[in-house]
C-alpha cells in the first residue's frame, strides 16, 4: 500500500472513529436526563406556494407547542428523574428545502437505510443553526392543508442523531393532534419502540395504558407510543391531545425514566 493510500485509510479510520464517539455521547446525554433535553420545531411547507399553509406557519409560536413539555414533565413525576423538566421545546426557523422522501411503511429494509443516509444529510446541510445536537432533538414538520378523509404519510423518529421528520395538518384544530404525533416521534428519538400491531391496533398489554382496568374496554387513555385508544377488542381511536395520553413503564425503561 502507498504511502497516500494509507494516510487516506487512517484520515477515514480517524473520521469514523470520530463520529461514532460522538454518536455514543450523544446517546447517553440525551438519555441520562441530568438536563433538559431540547426540542427545536423546524416547519416545512410541504405544498410550496400554498397559502393557507404559508399563512399557519406564519402564526405559529413556541405556544403552540408549550403541551409537549407539559405532557413530559407530567409524565416524569412517576419516575426518579434527576431532571424536572424533561424537555424545553422552542419553535425553530422555517425550513424552505423538501427532506428526501420518506419510505413506505412496507418499503424493503436497504431502501429504509438509503433514506435514513439520506436523510440524515439532508438534515446536516439545512439545519439552519450550528447549536450542539448532543441534547437537542431536531424536529421537521412538513404541514400540509388539511381536508377532508386526506391522508398523511408516515412520520418517522430516528434513534441515532435525535432527528424527527413529522407530517402534519396545517390548521388550528389539527394542532393537539399534531402534538400528540411530535411527542411520539420525539420518544422514538431516545430509543422508545412502537406498542402497535401491523393493523396499527395496540399490543396488550404494552400498547394499553391500563391493561389493569375491569372491564378492559373501553380504555379511557392512550399508550403514547401506540396511539390509539381501544374502544373494544376490534374498535379503537387516536387522542384527540396529550391530555389523553399516558408513558407506560415499558416505554419509561426503554428511554432509561425507569431502571
Amino acid at each position: 500500500m502507498t504511502l497516500f493510500k494509507t494516510i487516506r485509510v487512517l484520515i477515514l479510520l480517524l473520521l469514523f472513529l470520530g463520529l461514532a464517539f460522538y454518536a455514543q455521547q450523544q446517546k447517553l446525554k440525551s438519555r441520562n436526563w441530568t438536563e433538559p433535553l431540547r426540542l427545536v420545531i423546524y416547519p416545512i411547507n410541504a405544498e410550496p406556494g400554498n397559502p393557507t399553509v404559508d399563512d399557519y406557519i406564519r402564526e405559529l409560536d413556541d405556544g403552540v407547542f408549550a403541551p409537549l413539555d407539559r405532557f413530559f414533565a407530567d409524565q416524569s413525576r412517576d419516575y426518579d428523574l434527576i431532571v424536572e423538566q424533561p424537555t424545553v421545546t422552542t419553535l425553530g426557523p422555517v425550513v424552505s428545502v423538501q427532506p428526501p422522501p420518506a419510505p413506505l411503511p412496507d418499503a424493503g429494509y436497504a431502501a429504509i437505510i438509503w433514506w435514513g443516509i439520506q436523510f440524515r444529510y439532508w438534515v446536516y446541510r439545512n439545519t439552519p443553526d450550528a447549536d450542539s445536537n448532543i441534547r437537542r432533538v431536531r424536529v421537521f414538520v412538513q404541514y400540509h392543508a388539511a381536508g377532508k378523509d386526506k391522508r398523511l404519510q408516515h412520520s418517522l423518529g430516528l434513534d441515532k442523531g435525535l432527528v424527527a421528520l413529522v407530517q402534519a395538518f396545517a390548521a388550528i384544530d389539527h394542532d393537539q393532534r399534531n402534538n400528540v404525533v411530535i411527542a411520539h416521534e420525539v420518544l422514538h428519538t431516545v430509543g422508545a419502540t412502537d406498542k402497535y400491531a401491523a393493523d396499527n391496533s395496540a399490543l396488550f398489554p404494552l400498547g394499553y395504558a391500563d391493561p389493569d382496568r375491569s372491564p378492559l374496554y373501553p380504555q379511557q387513555r392512550a399508550e403514547i407510543m401506540a396511539g390509539r385508544i381501544p374502544l373494544s377488542e376490534t374498535r379503537m381511536r387516536m387522542p384527540e391531545s396529550l391530555a389523553e395520553c399516558m408513558l407506560g413503564d415499558a416505554t419509561a425503561r426503554e428511554i432509561n425514566w425507569l431502571r
